[in-house]
């Protein structure tokens, strides 16, 4: 049986994730010339998203399984971001867009990183996406969630966005279902 996945801020990992959004905010006291209230840190996101700011709750949410697999990229790109939408609340106020101008700015001006909107990793162990569906394309299998599988039993339909035909039941990845 494989090992647990579930990750602390008290592991090495953990601790590392922790010190890069304090050297984030290090960044951007620095950048600022103010102080910023620290969030609070969790590592208990799943599914695909890498990372997820909470404003209201001045809180961080980290997917444990997509920082294990891409520690580099994750730290260098992921953790900035979703600071950077705790600052641009902060800075800014309510009435901003996610990746709009100010989130940009910050990205780029502050932190001196792209203003990407999203990641690149693979997500498929993250997101157990062991549902496997064909279209028409036939060369491809499109991997879904446990969830998405259910809404289609449930009679909502999916499309390739290839070939526009609707995605029909394969197999399961009992690899990646079973975790």
């Amino acid at each position: 049986m494989q090992k647990s996945l579930s990750l602390s801020l008290q592991s090495e990992l953990g601790l590392r994730l922790r010190t890069r959004v304090l050297d984030c905010y290090a960044i951007a006291e620095h950048y600022y010339l103010k102080s910023f209230q620290r969030p609070e840190v969790l590592i208990n996101l799943r599914g695909r998203s890498a990372g997820v700011a909470e404003l209201q709750n001045n809180r961080l949410r980290f997917n444990a399984v997509l920082l294990k697999e891409n520690e580099t990229a994750f730290l260098a790109e992921v953790v900035p971001h979703e600071v950077a939408h705790l600052l641009a609340w902060k800075l800014f106020g309510r009435g901003i867009r996610p990746h709009g101008k100010e989130w940009q700015q910050i990205m780029q001006q502050v932190f001196q990183l792209p203003a990407s909107r999203t990641h690149s990793f693979d997500v498929k162990r993250a997101a157990k996406m062991g549902y496997l569906y064909t279209c028409a394309c036939e060369a491809r299998e499109h991997a879904l969630t446990l969830k998405k599988h259910n809404w289609i039993v449930g009679g909502r339909r999916y499309i390739c966005l290839s070939c526009k035909s609707h995605l029909q039941f394969l197999r399961v990845d009992t690899s990646l279902v079973n975790k």
